[in-house]
């Protein structure tokens, strides 16, 4: 079978694959769908300013006029949540792409070379993991100071290892395969081997790992906003509303009732999409 018949071959598989998505797969396309357009147009969704105060509907309980309540100063709880989602998407994204990178590279060169630079790798994992992945980011933020961009160098100091370790194991794994030594044999540079024959069948549970590294990653933002760390007050973001809320939980719960649903439901769809990512790109016999 010639390349291109092979090649043809894999585009159908890969159609077929898609007519047959599961339910969750799309439902979870379709959840983050919806807050990647809450998360860009949040102008448009949002009934009113959310730093307006209205001190005429101080604690305002869900109403027709305000469907999520609002909150001590009047300001509207459900036009707070949907600006969040520029927010917390964000730190979805710009929390894990920096170490995803810096993971991928690391790990693919350290798995293919192996010798000292594995040695060094195990060292720094080792230092790394051993305390909790929370406690290290905090303690770094905390040296840092708090905010959005010192809370994404500091997940990115700490994360990058976890990718770099699956990355390796891939690698690996993928250099037991005939094609990798008959690369070497047909006199292929070293990154040619490494970035267009290894990195491309190994990147698979890496980008599976990610889409779930984003739902940790906006539950990670929003513990860091909630503990004064992440996103700094008056900007609508889940885990600061929720704190700002702590303190009325028995007489205003919707205050944080509302953002941890957005939350969870955000969180639910980077799931559902990476488990439907993990079986569109499994191999198939």
């Amino acid at each position: 079978m010639t390349d291109a018949s092979l090649a043809r071959k894999k585009r159908f598989s890969f159609f077929k694959r898609l007519q047959g998505l599961q339910p969750g797969f799309i439902a979870g396309l379709t959840i983050l769908g919806f807050s990647l357009i809450l998360a860009t147009f949040p102008a448009f969704f949002a009934p009113y300013d959310p730093n307006v105060f209205d001190f005429t509907a101080l604690q305002s309980p869900p109403t027709a006029l305000h469907l999520f309540g609002t909150d001590n100063l009047g300001r509207d709880t459900l036009s707070r949540v949907i600006w969040a989602y520029s927010v917390n998407m964000q730190m979805a994204f710009l929390a894990t792409i920096f170490s995803l990178i810096t993971g991928v590279l690391v790990g693919a060169v350290v798995g293919y070379y192996r010798g000292v630079a594995d040695i060094i790798f195990g060292r720094c994992v080792d230092a790394i993991i051993t305390f909790p992945f929370l406690v290290l980011v905090i303690a770094v933020v905390a040296v840092l100071g708090p905010g959005l961009i010192n809370m994404y160098i500091a997940i990115t100091l700490v994360g990058w290892v976890y990718y770099a370790r699956l990355m390796r194991a891939e690698i690996m794994a993928q250099m037991a395969n005939d094609y990798a030594s008959a690369g070497k044999v047909m006199g292929y540079s070293d990154s040619r081997i490494i970035f267009r024959h290894l990195l491309p069948n190994a990147i698979t549970p890496v980008i599976v790992y990610w889409m779930t590294d984003m739902a940790l990653a906006i539950l990670l933002g929003s513990s860091l906003g909630y503990l004064g760390l992440g996103a700094q007050p008056p900007e609508a973001e889940w885990g600061v509303l929720i704190a700002e809320g702590r303190n009325f939980i028995t007489t205003a719960w919707w205050l944080s009732l509302m953002p941890g649903i957005a939350i969870v439901i955000t969180g639910f769809g980077f799931s559902l999409v990476g488990d439907g990512i993990a079986d569109l790109l499994r191999p198939r016999g």
